[in-house]
């Protein structure tokens, strides 16, 4: 379903000519789709996805694709993030697609008693009907949690179709049977909400009530379509192994991003050593919590900007005033076979603004 367009008014003081008028009606048309989007419901083979482009739609680069994670939608996982003001720099060079999961958007109506819903990897075999609906060939994905790993399963499936990826908050493996134990229990003497709660933010964050957890911990409880927040969870808990390791890995760069306190910093950890050490560059962020993309969107938009220059899709004389601004101190550990030698400070501001070659080591970020 399309959004539509607000009326626009427009007040001169002095007339202008019907072709300067029309241009002036387009522009700012332009800039309402741009922050507002234009929402699609697009079928697939498996069923309907809602998504939200914004942008202009031009297929001269690939666009950037994001995939939220359980108990949030696109709109609360990425809208402080993508509307930040640093991050405009990056989002008026690309389209942008934001896909919410089935039934996950704001406002879906809820799921019947017995409804089947889809696997994670039957989510991941819908993306390529979005890509074929805007007529994209290629994609940059940037996943949270649920959505990282779904955007997972796509970029291995299809590898021609993603050229990039910004995983945040991943975790690569089946739960095992402790941990299908431990689900088992918490179920029981724990509500949904708080189970997702506890996915979200990392226990520092969910002792100190901070208002981000307040604000997250009401929208979900009085969600209308919580019957289906709790089969995306499901789904997401039933998930199967990635089998990732050197040998068999991504075939495109790849930013794995986690903060030093988040519920899955130690499976982050465990993803990187499994990356390809020549492709891959892991941030653990200070100070973040369980979801940088909404608690610390200076550095990460810092970081993808970073991920994008070195794809060859942005000068890297366009720096943000983040980056020329302050200097920030770049760890980087090299890995060999697992193993990690001496690491080395290199100061970014130094640089020029560039990213320190990483043809052979896995870059380590620490901001």
């Amino acid at each position: 379903m399309t959004t539509e367009m607000q009326e626009i008014a427009i007040t001169e003081e002095k007339p202008l000519l019907t072709g300067q008028a029309e241009s002036k009606d387009v522009e700012l048309a332009a800039r309402i789709l741009l922050h507002q989007g234009q929402e699609h419901s697009i079928e697939t083979p498996h069923g309907v996805l809602h998504v939200t482009l914004h942008g202009t739609r031009t297929t001269r680069r690939p666009a950037i694709l994001t995939f939220h994670d359980a108990g949030l939608d696109s709109k609360s996982c990425f809208s402080p993030l993508f509307k930040f003001e640093e991050m405009q720099e990056i989002v008026k060079n690309f389209t942008v697609i934001h896909v919410d999961a089935p039934g996950q958007e704001e406002g879906a109506a809820a799921y019947p008693s017995g409804y089947q819903y889809p696997t994670m990897d039957i989510i991941a075999d819908m993306l390529p009907s979005v890509l074929q609906f805007f007529n994209f060939r290629t994609v940059i994905g940037v996943g949270v949690g649920v959505g990282a790993y779904i955007l997972s399963k796509f970029a291995l499936a299809n590898p021609d179709s993603v050229e990039g990826l910004v995983l945040v908050n991943i975790d690569t493996n089946a739960r095992g049977w402790i941990d299908w134990a431990a689900q088992k229990l918490v179920s029981v003497t724990s509500s949904l909400t708080e189970q997702i709660m506890s996915h979200l933010f990392s226990q520092e964050e969910l002792s100190a009530t901070t208002e981000l957890v307040k604000f997250h911990r009401e929208r979900i409880s009085k969600a209308s379509n919580l019957v289906n927040i709790e089969l995306f969870w499901k789904t997401y808990n039933s998930r199967r192994d990635l089998n990732i390791d050197r040998n068999s890995t991504f075939k495109c760069p790849v930013m794995l991003v986690v903060g030093d306190q988040a519920p899955y910093e130690e499976a982050a950890v465990e993803c990187n050593s499994k990356m390809d050490p020549t492709t891959t560059s892991f941030l653990k962020m200070a100070d973040a919590g369980g979801l940088p993309q909404l608690t610390q969107p200076a550095k990460l938009t810092e970081a993808f900007k970073y991920f994008i220059q070195g794809m060859g899709y942005m000068a890297s004389s366009c720096m943000t005033r983040l980056s020329r601004s302050r200097t920030t101190s770049l760890s980087s550990s090299y890995s060999m076979d697992g193993s990690r030698s001496r690491s080395r400070t290199l100061s970014q501001g130094s640089q020029g603004g560039q990213m320190p070659p990483s043809s052979s080591q896995t870059m380590e970020v620490s901001c």
